[in-house]
Parts: structure tokens; sequence; C-alpha cells
């Protein structure tokens, strides 16, 4: 994954309404649940079959620190995915997106500009087409690059070029991201 692909993930996490579950027991309950048996849990975690009905019998309790990531991370993927859809939706259609970042912009722009790429911290509202534009692209198998691009346009359409009322035809370029946080 990359940074914008994680960022619009943690934020329709934000959305859960019920906590994830904590123990490796319940996390392993779930997964068993989610996928219809211990055999998919055991392929998904690189673990043996016996190892998770030992977790479902809470006869083991704590993993390992890189078996309890990934369990965690496949946990955190499947848990309450229509409210992570409900908000990704209602992030399209209607309130748009919130960014938060801190990156280095610059732009093509006619000659005699101060088009010099400099770090800026820009917090910004995105309206719902541009949410809808990100939300697509991720879930039709985008690169990190594609929605790097996608993001510079919607930066560059609400902040540069002010919804078309200044910067015409300015080009924005967005790199050296140090930051890049989403809100719902």
């Amino acid at each position: 994954m990359g940074l914008v692909s994680d960022g619009l993930d943690r934020a329709a996490q934000r959305a859960f309404t019920r906590p994830i579950p904590k123990s490796a027991g319940a996390q392993i309950r779930y997964l068993v649940k989610q996928l219809k048996g211990t055999r998919p849990v055991a392929e998904l975690l690189g673990v043996s079959q016996r190892t998770v009905e030992r977790y479902v019998k809470d006869q083991i309790r704590r993993p390992r620190a890189d078996l309890a990531q990934r369990l965690a991370d496949a946990v955190r993927a499947r848990w309450q995915p229509r409210i992570r859809e409900q908000a990704r939706r209602q992030a399209a259609t209607s309130t748009g997106l919130m960014i938060d970042t801190r990156a280095r912009f610059g732009f093509t722009a006619a000659p005699g500009s101060t088009d010099d790429a400099r770090l800026r911290h820009l917090t910004l509202a995105l309206p719902p087409e541009h949410a809808a534009r990100l939300f697509d692209a991720q879930d039709a198998g985008a690169t990190e690059q594609q929605l790097r691009a996608i993001t510079a346009e919607a930066l560059g359409e609400v902040y540069f070029r002010d919804g078309g009322r200044r910067a015409h035809g300015l080009e924005v370029e967005f790199t050296d991201v140090e930051q890049l946080d989403f809100g719902l």
C-alpha cells in the first residue's frame, strides 16, 4: 500500500461504530466466522490450522509480534464493511473529504510567475466529486502514483485554481510528501 491509499483506508476506519476486538482469541474467532473455517484463517495468517484452533479455544493467548500485526491488519481490513462503505459513499456524494498534508508543491504556469516548488502545509475540504474520483480509483486498483496525481489535481483545483476563478491552465506538482491525512 501507499501513502494515499493508506490514508483513505484510515479515514474510512474512523467511521467505525464499534471497537475492533482486542484479544487475539476474539480476533481469530471473528476471522473464523468471516472466512467460514479455520483453514482459510490459517492460510491467511501463515500458521497451522491447529494453531488457529488453539487461539479459538483460548489455549494460546499471546501471539508473536509479527503474527499479532498480521492478525490485527486482517481484522481491520474486514471490520464493519457496510459502515465503511456507507461513510465512503457519503463522502463521495455529499460531504467530501478533508485533507491535511505537508508536501512540496510546485506548478507550471505562465512565464514570470513564482512557480518554484516549496514546502506547504495545507488543510482543505475537497468537494465530493474529488472524493468520488479518489475512491473510484482506489477501488479500481490504481497505483500510488495515480492516486497522488488525482490528489494533486484535486488540490490544484481547490487551492491554487480556486474552483476555476484564477490561475487557469496551472499544472500542480505534488512531491516530497511528509504527511498526508484524510478525514471523512
